[in-house]
């Protein structure tokens, strides 16, 4: 396996795990109003794979962090005392965790794209 090929693998195994962060995180707003809903988070796994460092999302993982108590006695899942178990999702932790995958995944993306324009440079090379 070239140096080309090595690089690009390693590019493109950091893009899905990025890719699967975004997922999770996107799910984690969308539910963040969802009464006990709890927030997940994915982390990052590191193995080789024919002598190239790859990365790799791991399983899933639930924060056990408390559920809010959100008092609304008109809610249906109130409790006697008014109160129902909302979800433990901090929008502005989620807002930030999608910034830094996004930029994560931005950089892996030109990797992989000066990766792909330096070797077709070598093969343009290569011709002459």
């Amino acid at each position: 396996m070239s140096d080309f090929s090595h690089s690009l693998s390693a590019s493109s195994s950091a893009l899905r795990a990025q890719a699967a962060r975004l997922r999770h995180v996107s799910e984690n707003i969308s539910n963040a109003d969802t009464p006990g809903y709890r927030r997940k988070t994915v982390p990052f796994e590191m193995h080789q794979q024919e002598g190239v460092d790859m990365v790799a999302a791991g399983r899933v993982k639930l924060d056990r962090r408390a559920l809010s108590r959100i008092y609304d006695p008109s809610h249906p899942m109130a409790d006697d005392t008014g109160h129902y178990r909302g979800s433990n999702v901090d929008l502005m932790i989620e807002i930030a965790d999608a910034r830094e995958a996004q930029r994560s995944y931005e950089a892996n993306l030109k990797m992989f794209d000066q990766t792909r324009q330096m070797s077709a440079s070598l093969m343009d090379l290569l011709r002459k």
